[in-house]
């Protein structure tokens, strides 16, 4: 072994004391520089074990913070699944219930067409069935109040066409118990 040039065997046989003085001095700081870093190497392992943990459970919060989130997004798709699957019923269901009601539609126009042919059915008069049971002029006030108040545009059942006819069957109504008052 040399130590700057110098052979630790030849001084330790051959040495003077000076010289096995320094090499002594030498293999002291030498021995304190080691067992410093040796030192330092074993806090650097400890930080970075302490490190490693840290590591391991910010890996293992965050893999079942994923889970969740997983989780949580499987049953939101399920649940989006769920309400697509009513509201793709629904819109069946409506469209079978608008080609009922066409039907329906197309069946009481054949009738009133059929009825109209037969001279049975007055097509002004269909509203008719809204006055019945109706006897005298207050009755018939009343019953077109009532009428009115249902059947007005501005309500969610209102409609326009249905208003029309109950006036003209009102007015209809009103000139006939007008007329049997006066003869």
């Amino acid at each position: 072994m040399e130590n700057n040039g110098v052979n630790f065997e030849e001084a330790l046989e051959n040495g003077s004391e000076d010289s096995l003085q320094g090499l002594k001095s030498w293999l002291f700081r030498e021995n304190i520089r080691l067992v410093t870093a040796a030192k330092e190497l074993e806090e650097l392992q400890e930080q970075f074990l302490k490190e490693k943990e840290q590591f391991q459970d910010e890996m293992k919060q965050l893999n079942q913070k994923l889970s969740s989130e997983r989780k949580r997004l499987k049953e939101d798709n399920q649940f989006f699944e769920k309400k697509m699957e009513i509201l793709q019923s629904g819109f069946s269901q409506l469209d079978i219930d608008r080609r009922r009601l066409d039907k329906e539609w197309a069946r009481i126009a054949a009738e009133r067409e059929l009825l109209g042919e037969c001279g049975v059915y007055d097509g002004g008069r269909d509203v008719s069935v809204f006055f019945q049971g109706v006897t005298n002029p207050l009755a018939l006030k009343k019953r077109y109040k009532d009428l009115i108040k249902i059947f007005h545009p501005d309500n969610l059942a209102g409609d326009k066409e249905i208003i029309q006819r109950i006036n003209r069957e009102y007015d209809n109504l009103k000139r006939e118990y007008e007329e049997s008052r006066q003869a």
